[in-house]
């Protein structure tokens, strides 16, 4: 036997070495797996309720800026890029929500529940229907469990003795009593439950209920992820989508100087809030990226562990028997896990990766604007050019037609007339020019300028009136300063004539002349077209009036001879300035084409109430009246009074009178 013993003593020594090793590989492998469950336990990400309702908020807020804040300046590529920014937008909505919904059961993890209003809430954050659904059906359970037991009762008292009979009715009570109080309670259960099903849905409560509340604010992005509500189910989805969604037709360019300039500064404006939509979309992606970031440590946390438990997998040995169902539940944890990060994660990155490609959608779109609003830019400059031309050009033409009449027209009248034409010529050209720069809605300005004409028609009709009576007085037979006229049973000599108004310098009657009384008449051309207010002028050309010398003759006397003498007296002074009234006689000749007798001294012998008279009616410059019919006075009175005859046949002073008032 004692050489037994030492025949085995090797082979006994080489299994106990080979079981420590395998309880110091256990011991090994227990020991890692403890600290990498503590590690786990250590590396839940840092998520908080908040912050991701925060994500959510901003997302919302950026999506409602991406579709209605950039109001397109109207290009043909304007479609595009806004469409892209809103499907960008919407994409960008979708994966927030799924990524916020993937995290609601890390944040639950980690020991952060939803607040709820109910302090017994079960851990489990189950709604209120569901934990009234639950009671529902314990109650219900139990009332059948009671009701059983009830049936059984009765049967024992249908053939119970005497004895025994007392005991199960007052089982029997009991048991009634108890259903009639569960009754009473599923009944009421069973109201309220439906309450709330026929209800509205009710939302779910703590970070689950406001990740629904907030989606429920933008129903056109992802109506499909909504709590349904078993009234509405066959109703077909909302098809309503918000005006601020739909993308504008492009607006047709203006081509005038206003319509360019509204563009540009629309353009001007569509660049600022790109600008900042920009900023906004880089707001969210940091927002965003520091949401991620936590998530990421804990899925580097999960790799890093997993590999450790590879590593500790292989340094179990050849008999990894011991520690594997172990590893087994430790992958499982960790595969699981991974699956919950990664549901988080990826939709979280997409989003990211989303937002960078709307910034730089927003940046080409605003390069491209940029490009536009440059071309923009110069075509106004051009335009601006163009009409500073053509006004200069007017005004080019305006002074050389005014050096020109100066130069070329000596009379007057036509200077002035030449002048005035000039003025209306050159206003014209200029209010085309500037019409046709700034205004390029004709169709609108000739609306809008037939309501203003009609108004101004009415409102200034004396006015409208007056300007149109001034081409008439300019006109051919019109009048020129310093003719001689009567309007109104005012005479005198022509000062001015406006566009509106004739300024008359009154003459007053004084004998057989007219002086000045020192006065300014001035009356409206519209007087012209007024039928009862007469108006006298000067025959064109003509500088002359008629005036008339008259002798009594005494009844039976030589009036032959008083004829003779007192026309040679008038014809002697009328001779020193014949040529000029005749002069004036062929200038209005060459005017009109009516003919007219030259103007000569004319006799005439007729009866008056005194008797008879003889008369001799001559014409007389207007510039020298007075002189003319001091002379032909002096000559008619050295006549009379030279002679014997013919003073006896003169029964009265002679006269000089105005037959034909000025």
């Amino acid at each position: 036997m004692p050489t037994r013993t030492r025949l085995h003593e090797p082979h006994l020594i080489a299994k106990l070495a080979t079981s420590a090793r395998i309880i110091f590989a256990s011991l090994i492998l227990c020991l890692s797996l403890t600290a990498a469950a503590l590690v786990v336990a250590d590396d839940q990400p840092a998520l908080s309720s908040d912050a991701i309702i925060h994500h959510l908020s901003a997302v919302i807020s950026w999506y409602r800026d991406s579709t209605t804040k950039v109001q397109p300046p109207g290009f043909a590529s304007d479609a595009i890029y806004q469409g892209d920014v809103r499907t960008l937008a919407e994409q960008a909505v979708r994966l927030a929500f799924d990524s916020a919904r993937a995290m609601v059961p890390l944040v639950n993890a980690q020991g952060q529940q939803p607040a709820t209003d109910d302090d017994s809430q079960p851990a489990q954050g189950a709604t209120q229907s569901q934990n009234l659904a639950q009671f529902k059906a314990k109650t219900s359970a139990h009332l059948a469990d009671l009701q059983a037991q009830l049936d059984s009762v009765n049967k024992q008292l249908a053939t119970a003795p005497p004895r025994a009979r007392a005991a199960l009715q007052n089982q029997r009570d009991n048991l009634q009593g108890q259903i009639g109080l569960n009754s009473a309670i599923l009944d009421s259960v069973a109201k309220l439950l439906t309450f709330i099903e026929n209800g509205n849905d009710t939302p779910a409560e703590g970070l689950q209920g406001s990740i629904d509340a907030l989606a429920r604010s933008v129903p056109e992005v992802f109506s499909s992820l909504l709590p349904t509500n078993p009234k509405t189910e066959n109703k077909p989805a909302a098809q309503v989508t918000p005006a601020a969604t739909q993308t504008p037709a492009a607006a047709p360019r203006s081509s005038g100087l206003v319509g360019e300039a509204g563009a540009l500064y629309t353009e001007m404006t569509s660049l600022r809030e790109i600008d900042q939509l920009a900023t906004e979309t880089q707001n969210l992606r940091d927002i965003a990226d520091a949401l991620r970031q936590p998530l990421r440590n804990a899925m580097k946390a999960t790799i890093q562990q997993s590999t450790a438990l590879q590593n500790q997998a292989q340094a179990s040995g050849s008999n990894p028997a011991a520690p594997a169902a172990n590893l087994k539940s430790q992958y499982d944890a960790l595969a699981t896990r991974f699956k919950s990060l990664s549901a988080a994660l990826v939709p979280l990155s997409q989003e990211v990766v989303v937002l960078d490609q709307s910034k730089a959608n927003l940046l080409e779109w605003r390069r491209s604007i940029t490009r536009q609003s440059g071309y923009a830019l110069r075509a106004l400059l051009l335009h601006v050019g163009t009409i500073v031309i053509a006004l200069g050009l007017v005004l080019v033409l305006s002074e050389v037609w005014r050096r020109a009449t100066f130069r070329y027209i000596q009379d007057v009248r036509r200077r002035r007339q030449f002048l005035t034409i000039r003025r209306f010529v050159v206003g014209f050209l200029m209010g085309i020019v500037l019409v046709l720069g700034f205004v390029s809605e004709f169709s609108s300005l000739a609306t809008f300028a037939g309501f203003v004409t009609a108004g101004i028609a009415v409102g200034l009709q004396a006015v409208l009136l007056s300007i149109a009576a001034y081409f008439f007085l300019i006109g051919r037979y019109g009048i020129r300063v310093g003719e001689r006229v009567s309007v109104a049973g005012v005479t005198g000599d022509v000062v001015d004539i406006g566009l509106v108004r004739l300024y008359i310098m009154e003459l007053a009657a004084s004998g057989g002349d007219l002086y000045p009384t020192g006065r300014i008449a001035v009356f409206s051309n519209s007087v012209f077209f007024q039928a009862g207010m007469p108006f006298y002028k000067q025959i064109p050309g003509t500088d002359y009036t008629w005036h008339e010398v008259a002798v009594p003759i005494v009844a039976g006397s030589n009036y032959k001879s008083v004829e003779e003498k007192i026309l040679q007296a008038v014809n002697s002074v009328y001779d020193g300035y014949r040529k000029d009234i005749e002069r004036q006689h062929t200038d209005v000749e060459r005017r009109i084409d009516i003919y007219m007798q030259a103007p000569n001294p004319e006799p005439q012998l007729r009866f008056t109430d005194k008797g008879l008279e003889f008369r001799v009616r001559y014409p007389v410059e207007l510039r020298r009246a007075s002189s003319i019919d001091d002379e032909v006075t002096q000559r008619v009175l050295d006549v009379v009074n030279g002679e014997q005859d013919l003073k006896a046949a003169v029964s009265g002073p002679p006269t000089i009178r105005t037959p034909v008032g000025a």
